[in-house]
């Protein structure tokens, strides 16, 4: 009998990869996780595509960068148009749940409680539906922050997670001989940090180790995160501690909770892929920072992912994948395991090869993350930050367009990222490489916020002068199954080549 296509896709808010146990911190409790990891494969070096909710979200889901999905910006929606995963999955008799926090409907936080096209609505369970089952009180106590420690804490059937974790379970009871994908997205750890006990006490006595970025001054660093320390950049550290109690007890409980959906999965679904990540991290006082916002620190854009290969894709077990990886590969990978073709619109590219085989083959060799804005509703959190950032296995240049100051780490010697390598002479070609790939970068994947600026840099001589055509390419969408094909201005005949230099030879490069 033919084994069923499969995938469940399981996601946390807020989870830096260094809160997970299997990646080298054993103080973090999350057992289940650890678990999966030795039956899979851990990708050490998984970055987000924008390190904040939304944003983070569109672009798994969509396969498209929010610079090219329209949710750039946390209550943003996605563009008309724009599929996710159960568009694609659905019209090939693919059973889609999605199943917890969605983000993507440009509403408040919570959500809207509609399910969008492509998902079936008995299982939808966003934020929204969750807040509707509780009454006026439970809905305050289930944003109180000290909730999980005050008046008898919290039961665990109180909780969003066990509730998500609970409908999942009935998904995987009722369907899990269909072919499927099911998302279990989870908005624990983030604040609240709801969790009952024994997790609400299981870091009451414990101190995050201060890292040597915790002292960092932000010399030579750029304007916007001095801005973004405020007076912490002034604080004594020695004085201070970094206890985040609930946070990690949350972070502990959610491992719980997906412990109980990852052993339903081996009963109902054993030949089921299971993919396991977080939408971003948290800066918890690392460069005198807090929470996220427009930067590639590790600890803010660095996140876990672990895949377990399924039938359709198997992958050795406990194996380690060194080089960089992205979240922008999540619906290729997806839809290549269910036999789609990647459509062309989409910018990432199946992980298959470094699933089945991850010693040997590579896919990377740069992976790019952005920033535009944390929120559109207010002005906080710095208001609009344009980022643009390349990371490979050994360094990260972040250009910001907006700021007096540009980026460059050399994360093999700098672990910590406290030296800023930008007018370094000697990182000079190294320096325009990258640089030279983040332009490539925005240019083949549409980014409607290119302009010669991100081009003129004070460190770049190449670039000193500005054009008005740019750097004279055009970038058309491509077209996917059953789309129009888009015709070319010059020719009226149909593109064939999207992304295309088309410098005009009337007006030369530095006429402004």
């Amino acid at each position: 009998m033919e084994k069923k296509r499969q995938v469940v896709f399981i996601m946390t808010d807020t989870t830096r990869w260094d809160m997970v146990g299997c990646y080298g911190y054993p103080d973090m409790k999350t057992p289940c996780i650890d678990a999966l990891a030795r039956e899979g494969v851990r990708y050490d070096k998984a970055y987000t595509c924008q390190p904040v909710c939304g944003p983070a979200r569109s672009a798994i889901f969509t396969g498209l960068f929010p610079h090219s999905n329209g949710s750039f910006t946390n209550t943003v929606p996605l563009l008309n148009g724009v599929k996710t995963a159960g568009e694609y999955l659905t019209p090939e008799n693919v059973h889609c749940a999605y199943i917890g926090k969605w983000h993507l409907d440009g509403g408040d936080y919570f959500g809207s409680g509609i399910c969008p096209p492509g998902y079936d609505d008995a299982y939808w369970y966003d934020m929204r539906r969750y807040l509707d089952e509780l009454s006026p009180g439970e809905r305050l106590k289930s944003r109180k922050e000290n909730s999980s420690l005050e008046d008898g804490g919290i039961d665990a059937e109180f909780t969003f997670a066990r509730r998500v974790s609970n409908r999942a379970l009935d998904f995987l009871e009722n369907h899990g001989g269909e072919d499927f994908f099911l998302c279990v997205s989870y908005d624990e750890p983030h604040q609240p940090y709801l969790c009952p006990e024994p997790f609400a006490s299981m870091y009451k006595d414990y101190e995050m180790p201060k890292t040597p970025n915790y002292y960092d001054t932000l010399e030579g660093k750029p304007l916007y995160q001095k801005l973004w320390a405020g007076d912490s950049l002034h604080e004594d550290k020695s004085k201070l501690s970094v206890k985040p109690q609930l946070f990690l007890g949350c972070n502990s409980f959610v491992d719980s909770e997906i412990g109980r959906v990852i052993d339903r999965v081996k009963r109902s679904a054993p030949d089921a892929m299971i993919i396991f990540t977080s939408d971003h991290g948290e800066a918890l006082g690392a460069h005198s920072l807090t929470l996220k916002g427009p930067t590639v620190y590790e600890e803010v854009a660095h996140i876990p992912l672990i895949i377990k290969g399924g039938a359709y894709c198997r992958s050795p077990e406990g194996a380690v994948y060194p080089s960089v990886a992205t979240h922008i590969d999540m619906l290729p990978t997806i839809l290549d395991y269910f036999d789609i073709p990647t459509p062309p619109v989409l910018q990432g590219t199946s992980m298959r090869p470094v699933i089945e085989d991850p010693e040997h083959n590579k896919l990377h060799d740069t992976v790019f993350c952005e920033f535009h804005r944390y929120e559109i509703d207010h002005d906080g959190f710095g208001g609009i930050q344009f980022m643009r950032a390349a990371v490979t296995d050994t360094d990260k240049l972040a250009v910001h367009l907006l700021d007096e100051t540009d980026e460059l780490y050399d994360t093999v010697n700098d672990r910590y990222e406290m030296n800023n390598l930008i007018n370094d002479p000697d990182k000079k070609e190294l320096r325009d490489t990258l640089h030279q790939r983040i332009i490539d970068f925005m240019n083949n994947t549409r980014d409607p916020y290119r302009g010669y600026q991100w081009e003129v840099r004070p460190w770049n001589s190449a670039y000193r002068r500005p054009s008005w055509e740019v750097d004279g390419f055009t970038r058309q969408r491509p077209a996917g199954p059953g789309e129009q094909i888009q015709l070319d201005y010059d020719t009226g005949l149909e593109i064939t080549e999207t992304v295309r230099f088309k410098k005009k030879a009337d007006k030369p490069a530095g006429q402004v």
